[in-house]
């Protein structure tokens, strides 16, 4: 049974009263993922929404050649794979971890209960999809407007969360599948901010020396 607090701070489910949280965490259970571990493949047929305690959780799509696009990362308090709750059609792209995380499994099942019993709850669903709307719009606006290096660094910002010094939670080619590049070409654009002193790296430790032309290339 998962913990109240995690869905209190959670948008789809922070309006809802005791009783019907009650519901929701009785039915779910804690998952323990290990660094490649698949939560679901695009494709599978949907069960279950779930919600991130801690880690990271790649959202993907894979290409014919196995090539990846990362088209979001999941982090503590975020919630994925809620589409199926409407359509049971198939996964439209696939989970796994990025490193040691744990996840609370919901069933659609009751969550389902809840919106049939009062649809009013559904305006939370919307404010979920109307968020999910405009990253996808924002990362259609970076894709068309953002060349590669413009697109590595504003990714670099985004998994430094405000520090100058921070660890890169991915591989190389994960990170190329964040920007939507090849990692050759993402690691030539690194490469380019440290010759012009925007940022350092000792492995996968970076430190942005220069974090307003590295803002302005993002942009």
């Amino acid at each position: 049974m998962a913990d109240t607090t995690l869905f209190r701070e959670t948008l789809l489910f922070a309006d809802l009263d005791d009783a019907s949280l009650k519901a929701i965490t009785d039915a779910s259970l804690q998952r323990r993922l290990r660094r490649g571990d698949v939560l679901f493949a695009e494709g599978d047929p949907p069960d279950a929404l779930y919600v991130v305690e801690s880690g990271r959780i790649a959202i993907a799509n894979q290409n014919f050649l196995g090539r990846e696009s990362v088209v979001a990362l999941m982090e503590a308090g975020d919630l994925f794979g809620e589409m199926g709750l409407f359509d049971d059609r198939g996964r439209s792209a696939g989970a796994r971890a990025l490193e040691g995380s744990v996840v609370t499994e919901v069933p659609y099942r009751p969550v389902r209960a809840l919106y049939e019993a009062d649809p009013a709850l559904l305006w939370r669903v919307v404010d979920v999809l109307t968020s999910r709307l405009r990253n996808t719009d924002q990362a259609l606006a970076d894709s068309v407007f953002l060349d590669v290096t413009g697109r590595t660094a504003k990714r670099l910002l985004d998994l430094a969360r405000g520090d100058d010094e921070f660890l890169l939670p991915v591989t190389q080619e994960e990170l190329a599948g964040m920007v939507g590049a090849s990692r050759e070409r993402v690691n030539k654009a690194i490469a380019s901010f440290i010759r012009l002193g925007w940022l350092n790296q000792v492995g996968r430790s970076y430190r942005i020396t220069n974090r307003e032309q590295l803002t302005l290339r993002a942009r």
